[in-house]
């Protein structure tokens, strides 16, 4: 597991979490400070992406 920190891009806070590498290639997460969705997205890289989800 790796820590990460991403801007939510609803209210442009830093959450950090921890992210398992081996787990699927995309997910939804709440923001834990404005609790909107988020999809979060990981690359072959291990580079982790995110965009608001719809």
């Amino acid at each position: 597991m790796e820590e990460h920190t991403i801007q939510c891009p609803y209210c442009f806070e830093y959450v950090s979490f921890l992210v398992e590498f081996d787990m699927q290639d995309s997910w939804v997460r709440d923001c834990e400070v404005c609790c909107r969705p988020w999809l979060l997205s990981i690359d072959g890289h291990r580079q982790l992406s995110v965009q608001p989800a719809q």
